[in-house]
């Protein structure tokens, strides 16, 4: 059955990184576009960063661009988030997700979710 299982979060101070994984198995991860959302207590969940199948990163939210990286093992079945100099208001659970389309942002465009890992800036 397919799992995606995120780790790599914890306690961070402003200004630190974090590097996130999704750990992918039960379906063709290398075919498969990826994607890292967040939902803060509160607010919504909003798209963080995604990457094509073939490893290309297609989008970041503007919130988050220059200062995070998406990337995608493909041997490895495994997808990253590196997080660099983190904010407050990154502070958030984040959610690796698989999607069966060439291009994936939308939560719509999204067929598989991982359960989350915790990230807080403080």
């Amino acid at each position: 059955h397919v799992q995606l299982v995120e780790s790599g979060g914890g306690l961070v101070q402003p200004g630190g990184s974090l590097r996130l994984s999704c750990a992918a198995s039960g379906f063709p991860f290398s075919t498969h576009c990826m994607g890292w959302f967040r939902q803060a207590p509160g607010k919504e969940r909003e798209g963080v960063a995604a990457i094509d199948s073939d490893g290309s990163p297609s989008d970041y939210a503007n919130s988050v661009k220059g200062r995070f990286t998406i990337s995608k093992d493909n041997a490895e079945n495994t997808l990253y988030l590196q997080m660099n100099n983190l904010q407050p208001d990154d502070t958030a659970t984040y959610t690796c997700a698989a999607s069966v389309l060439p291009y994936c942002w939308r939560d719509s465009d999204y067929n598989y979710w991982g359960q989350g890992t915790q990230v807080t800036v403080s």
